[in-house]
């Protein structure tokens, strides 16, 4: 699964564009997009591909000659939509070139930029639409003997998107770049994108992604990208942070630690996981997947590594500890090493911890009791009294 983004300033400007450029590598994006609207952005594409550590592919509008010009300077990768080109002869042309230099394209569609002869069918059904342009372009392609390339459709409209990238997977054979174009803020857009992409990706459908954000920032796209694929096991590059909600048990600063966490993690290109939990009830238990993790409380808290206690700590020294070890581990190759006593110290702080709330119906708590029931053939029976549920009137039964 490739990463993309694009450069958020003007290709022209050489040097802030080879700034951009290196700030999206190091924050993991495997190729950079440009957009090439003048000659004079070509004049420094010729640079810029020479210079960038990653592929650039040229993004080309409504001018042909441009497209044809960024393939002789030496472009990656040429981002073409057939439909506002200027015809099929120009198309060709293009199409000629690239495949003499084996330069691919990318094709494809917007839902704000339809050929004239789908706007009826677009009012009527937008993902039929959307999916017919692509159709058409790729057979357009085709007829011009052009193969070397991946195809786009893209909305603002997650659901359309959803569902056109669905239907068109199962049209043609070609590699799909997924993106939900215009999606927002860095808040909202994220958002956006995870939903949209999220499903599609776990359908196993996509093989390029870019995060469309309303910033300057491009290295923010690329940040998104890969909190996505992370999340959903399809790629590994640095640090996963899992971090509890918070509730009512919470009795130290957790916004801070969790923040301060999150960026010290941001330094280490270790696949680790963190976790950070705000109280000891639910514990280590809920995080011994976790390859290290801390638990807080008032005073103090305990940090963990694979599910079993590290040392107890004053709450205060909690987030230096969890680093500290991490960094032991990382300097052994991963290896842990507990000290049996501050071991079981720390198991026996979390121990009296639960202990002094055992009256709290934790999930761990639920899901050990109806375990319970079923071993003793009582898995029909209500295994917490609605009277005295947290969730009274929203209790439901696990299949």
């Amino acid at each position: 699964m490739v990463v993309q983004t694009m450069t958020k300033t003007e290709t022209a400007n050489l040097e802030a564009t080879m700034e951009q450029i290196e700030k999206v590598t190091e924050a993991g994006a495997d190729v950079v997009r440009v957009a090439v609207p003048r000659d004079k952005d070509v004049e420094a594409l010729k640079t810029i591909v020479k210079r960038s550590p990653i592929p650039v592919i040229a993004d080309i509008h409504f001018n042909h000659t441009l497209a044809l010009k960024a393939i002789d300077a030496g472009a990656d990768c040429i981002r073409l939509n057939p439909g506002n080109i200027g015809g099929r002869d120009k198309v060709a042309e293009v199409a000629e070139l690239a495949n003499l230099k084996d330069v691919p394209m990318r094709i494809g569609v917007n839902s704000g930029s339809l050929p004239k002869h789908l706007h009826a069918l677009e009012a009527e059904n937008p993902t039929e639409a959307l999916v017919t342009a692509a159709v058409e372009f790729v057979a357009l392609m085709e007829s011009l003997e052009f193969t070397n390339f991946k195809v786009s459709i893209k909305s603002t409209n997650v659901p359309d998107t959803i569902a056109a990238n669905r239907l068109l997977s199962e049209k043609i054979p070609y590699p799909i770049h997924l993106g939900i174009t215009e999606a927002g803020t860095k808040w909202s857009g994220s958002l956006k994108s995870a939903v949209g992409m999220g499903a599609l990706l776990a359908d196993g459908i996509g093989d390029t992604i870019r995060i469309s954000l309303s910033t300057f920032h491009a290295e923010e796209e690329v940040k998104v990208a890969w909190e996505i694929l992370k999340a959903l096991k399809l790629r590994e590059r640095g640090p996963v942070l899992i971090a509890c909600p918070t509730c009512g048990r919470l009795q130290f600063d957790m916004d801070a630690v969790v923040a301060e966490v999150e960026q010290r993690l941001e330094s280490y290109e270790e696949a680790i996981e963190v976790a950070v939990l705000g109280c000891a009830v639910n514990g280590i238990g809920e995080a011994k997947h976790a390859d290290f993790g801390i638990a807080g409380a008032r005073n103090e808290g305990v940090v963990f590594a694979h599910g079993k206690a590290l040392k107890k700590v004053p709450t205060a020294k909690l987030v230096d500890t969890l680093f500290e070890q991490i960094d032991l581990s990382l300097d052994r190759d991963g290896e842990v090493r507990f000290d049996e006593k501050e071991s079981a110290e720390g198991q026996a702080w979390v121990q009296k911890i639960e202990e002094e709330n055992a009256g709290d119906l934790t999930p761990e708590k639920i899901a050990a009791m109806e375990k319970e029931a079923a071993l003793s053939d009582e898995a029909d029976k209500l295994l917490v009294d609605e009277k005295i549920s947290p969730t009274a009137g929203r209790r439901f039964t696990r299949a």
